[in-house]
């Protein structure tokens, strides 16, 4: 099959926090030919990056928990716990992101970062770019309530053991998907991981 589309005609249909484009277009089937005209609304989000604040040497995951407005038609599950994240600014890169956001969310400073993936968070609507990292921290003085005011942050921090943490996640404590594929990678690579950090 010949991948190919054909975007007919693209509109900002809104300009605020976000965006969001509205898209006329076609494109190639794998059974021949092309498809009908199709419309899409996509929500611009851009490339962002996630942490994964980890100290191998205590066996402790750093969470974060905050209020998120894409959980509110969930009354019960408004307030979300999650891994450090943000969005990458013009002229950044995701390392630099990482660092950045570690500090301001978590007052954690990164002792050492690896990528562990990059995925599309929700491509059926979304542009939503995530590099995911894992980064090495000390957890020990790791806990209390972090955040930019002007950016309207109060986000909860603490460090749990790893196996409380996973414990967590088959409870459904952890209920958003980009912690969820952290702690999913953690549980399948702590060994190796530990080797690469020299513990």
């Amino acid at each position: 099959m010949d991948k190919q589309f054909e975007i007919l005609s693209k509109d900002i249909v809104y300009q605020g926090f976000f965006r969001v484009e509205k898209y006329r277009l076609k494109h190639t089937l794998f059974g021949g030919g092309w498809s009908a005209e199709i419309t899409r609304e996509l929500f611009v989000r851009g490339s962002c990056v996630a942490v994964l604040l980890y100290d191998s040497d205590t066996d402790k995951v750093i969470l974060i928990e905050q209020f998120r407005a894409g959980a509110i038609l969930n009354p019960d599950k408004t307030w979300l716990v999650e891994i450090v994240a943000g969005a990458i600014e013009e002229g950044e890169i995701a390392e630099e992101v990482a660092y950045r956001e570690s500090w301001e969310e978590a007052g954690c400073e990164i002792q050492q970062l690896m990528v562990i993936n990059e995925f599309y968070t929700t491509p059926g609507g979304s542009s939503e770019w995530i590099t995911l990292f894992c980064g090495k921290v000390d957890s020990t003085q790791v806990g209390g309530i972090h955040g930019l005011d002007h950016e309207d942050e109060d986000i909860l921090v603490r460090a749990v053991d790893f196996d409380e943490v996973y414990h967590m996640l088959e409870n459904g404590e952890i209920d958003s998907a980009i912690p969820i594929i952290a702690i999913q990678w953690l549980a399948l690579n702590k060994q190796k991981l530990k080797q690469k950090w020299g513990i």
